[in-house]
């Protein structure tokens, strides 16, 4: 049985707080924000009452990593803290699910891509033609990760500079064009308040996504105890300004019927707000260039934790074969569910395919991150000052706290379904665990 001290961290260090924080923006501002507007435009204006909500869980949620990272700095993250606090079973939940989130994420990200290459290029109709667009996508950012990662890093970069631009146009601009007649109802749904925003919120949790890739990094972070938590919050912050400014937006500028059958909200509402087709189209390029730079940093992250699991021997040996810096074997894993999973939604007829696909990865995620709340709460609880690293009690309680209740909040937001499909991925998980378990247990020889 092997001990619970986590993967060593790599000798070489490579990324710095420009990095980090581009790491944690690119991942969160990915194709998700492009189109989850229309998405979430069924359940009224009170979505946007629900990302102001989440936004404040997000903030606490980089917070708890950065903390839980300055103890622990080692590739893996959210797989490590669990793991620590309560045992190699708790790990790994925490990284199955998180792994499953990561790979079931890049499907999404690739399927959002679709409805923006669609504004660009003269694509025949069809659900085939579609799935390929949405191959497409995936895998071109899945060779900059096998190329090694200096390559990641500068494509992360580049990607994050230019998405941010037209979405800021949106985000600052915008709400100056917006027209009150075009909001819609609060709760169209009917169903009341609370139940809409919990809805909301469970497929919004999807734009947050990646608040704590510098943590799961931080094995390659220079100066982590400092780096991830700062990285975390800035990012966090800077994405969280566009969200709130950029979906008000988008909400005013865009009828809401409009809006809730549209493939590309954020081209719309540029042709709203300066006429004709010119600024859709740049809207559009800026959001398949968002999409390929967040898979590029998503298909890393589905291959990190896995690496630091299979290192402790907590997931298939596999996942522990890397080329420069980058674990390879996992990435390429990672991809090819991806695309299985792509490949199942369209092909098979699944109506709604992003929808889907968001809130299965918003309940695979929450779970992973409901245990390194749990974690911190359990460190605090027993008033070990050495694994909350002393000071700020009052801080630190308040932040799990918060983490942990959101958490909650979106497991049960998902819906029956999403929790059903999500769950039925994690009883999966348990006959790897108990071929692994088995496998490192050697029995005692009389």
């Amino acid at each position: 049985m092997t001990s619970n001290t986590p993967a060593e961290p790599p000798a070489k260090r490579r990324f710095g707080l420009l990095t980090a924080v581009c790491l944690v923006t690119g991942n969160i501002i990915g194709g998700g924000v492009f189109l989850l507007p229309a998405t979430v435009a069924p359940y009224g204006t009170v979505s946007i009452v629900a990302l102001a909500v989440l936004t404040v869980g997000a903030v606490a949620l980089a917070v708890l990593f950065g903390r839980l990272a300055a103890r622990t700095p080692v590739t893996g993250g959210l797989y490590v803290y669990p793991r620590e606090a309560f045992g190699d079973f708790a790990g790994f939940v925490s990284v199955w699910s998180y792994w499953t989130m990561t790979w079931a994420s890049n499907a999404a990200l690739a399927v959002a891509a679709v409805g923006y290459l669609q504004v660009l290029l003269p694509v025949p109709g069809g659900a085939g033609w579609q799935a390929l667009l949405a191959l497409a996508a995936l895998w071109l950012p899945a060779l900059t990760n096998f190329a090694g990662l200096k390559y990641v890093a500068a494509a992360q970069i580049v990607s994050t500079v230019l998405k941010f631009l037209p979405l800021a146009v949106v985000a600052l601009v915008g709400p100056f064009f917006v027209h009150a007649g075009n909001f819609g109802p609060f709760d169209a749904t009917g169903q009341g308040v609370v139940p809409s925003m919990s809805a909301a919120a469970a497929i919004l949790l999807y734009s947050y996504l990646g608040v704590e890739s510098a943590a799961v990094s931080a094995g390659e972070v220079r100066n982590p105890k400092r780096t991830v938590i700062r990285a975390g919050v800035l990012g966090t912050v800077a994405s969280a300004v566009v969200y709130l400014l950029g979906t008000f937006a988008v909400f005013g500028l865009v009828p809401h019927t409009a809006l809730a059958g549209s493939s590309a909200p954020f081209s719309d509402a540029l042709n709203a707000m300066f006429g004709g087709t010119a600024g859709g189209v740049v809207m559009a390029v800026a959001a398949v260039l968002s999409i390929v730079g967040a898979l590029n940093g998503w298909i890393l992250m589905s291959a990190q934790m896995p690496y630091a699991a299979a290192v402790d021997g907590l997931f298939p040996r596999v996942f522990t074969r890397t080329r420069r810096g980058v674990p390879w074997a996992g990435a390429l894993i990672g991809v090819v569910l991806a695309s299985v999973l792509i490949l199942f939604n369209y092909l098979g007829g699944t109506g709604q395919v992003f929808r889907v696909l968001v809130l299965i990865t918003s309940f695979t995620a929450a779970v992973p991150y409901l245990l390194s709340a749990a974690a911190q709460l359990h460190w605090l609880a027993r008033g070990d000052r050495e694994k909350v690293r002393g000071g700020r009690l009052a801080l630190d309680v308040t932040v799990a706290g918060v983490s942990f209740a959101v958490s909650l909040w979106l497991i049960a937001g998902a819906g029956y379904a999403a929790v059903y499909q999500g769950t039925l991925f994690l009883a999966a998980g348990l006959l790897v665990h108990v071929w692994l378990s088995a496998r490192r247990r050697v029995p005692a020889t009389s």
